[in-house]
């Protein structure tokens, strides 16, 4: 069976403003009625083929996949493609008997060869190049906060990578200004800015990069951040830790935003390095419930990908 063209969610940048406004619209509808979802997913079963480590992705999807009355087989590092198999071998065998497939890889290309590779719909749980579950659920729980995403500030501190990505290229389409203050040599790059700068000012917002952590946080109304070093990078830490000094959520910090502002992280977090034990346990702080949104909004992208297949 041939794969519909546009049914997979790898990344936020494939998707028009419309198509995720219609998956946050929708986000709202499944986590105010859940009752009203039981059965999207009944007689379905998905794959979670998981190469890195995992927390809140697999317990939000595995629990949505149940909730839309589906059921889930996971699977980490004990099949043949740990032993050599191809992806697009493996792609093309899981196609046959799953009816979606969520993956978290290393290289952003693994997950594209076994897209191109698939017959059924390919959700992206993470790789080392996006994670765009995890922003668009963060984009969802702003706007619950602030009733409105158009126009409010979003200030990431840390290092450019999936996590800032995805952030970047959801405020883009979204019209969510969107700063990341980072030092040189962990910036995203400048053609990639100068793209979603101007993919954003089409829909409202702005995307830019600059070096100063104050400057970015100053009336930001979100302050956000995520670990220095990321799975795969730990021979790299102490270098990281050098390099993102400075590079904290602090009280101080969180002076410089908007009296109302809010504290976001992805988790996990560590206390000490890229936020405070202080602002992260503290009264401004979301992340919790940022974690919860993942849910509803997962259990979205899931309906939205399996209407976009035809079934």
């Amino acid at each position: 069976m041939t794969k519909k063209t546009g049914q997979s969610f790898l990344t936020l940048r494939d998707h028009t403003p419309a198509a995720l406004r219609s998956i946050l619209d929708l986000a709202v509808r499944v986590e105010g009625d859940p009752g009203a979802f039981r059965e999207p997913l009944a007689w379905k079963t998905v794959g979670l083929l998981f190469e890195k480590s995992s927390t809140r992705t697999r317990l939000s999807f595995e629990s949505g996949i149940r909730q839309l009355g589906g059921g889930s087989l996971f699977l980490g590092a004990d099949i043949q493609l740990a032993r050599g198999e191809s992806i697009e071998d493996t792609a093309r065998v899981m196609s046959a008997y799953l009816d979606m497939v969520i993956i978290r890889t290393f290289g952003h290309d693994r997950i594209e060869a076994f897209d191109r590779a698939s017959s059924v719909p390919v959700i992206n749980g993470l790789t080392d190049g996006h994670h765009p579950c995890q922003a668009l659920s963060d984009f969802y729980y702003m706007e619950k906060v602030f009733g409105r995403l158009s126009g409010l500030s979003m200030a990431f501190v840390g290092d450019g990578n999936n996590m800032a990505r995805s952030l970047a290229e959801g405020a883009a389409l979204l019209g969510v200004h969107f700063i990341l203050a980072a030092p040189e040599g962990y910036r995203l790059p400048p053609e990639e800015v100068l793209h979603l700068d101007g993919v954003a000012r089409k829909n409202g917002g702005s995307v830019r990069v600059v070096a100063d952590p104050r400057e970015a946080a100053r009336k930001a109304h979100v302050l956000y951040t995520d670990v220095w070093t990321s799975m795969g990078q730990e021979a790299e830490s102490r270098q990281r830790e050098q390099a993102f000094k400075g590079y904290v959520i602090d009280g101080s910090l969180l002076a410089e935003a908007e009296p109302s502002a809010i504290v976001m992280h992805c988790l996990p977090a560590y206390r000490g390095k890229e936020i405070t034990a202080e602002v992260i346990d503290g009264p401004r702080s979301r992340v919790f419930e940022q974690a919860a949104a993942r849910l509803p909004l997962q259990k979205a992208i899931m309906i939205d990908c399996m209407e976009r297949k035809g079934q």
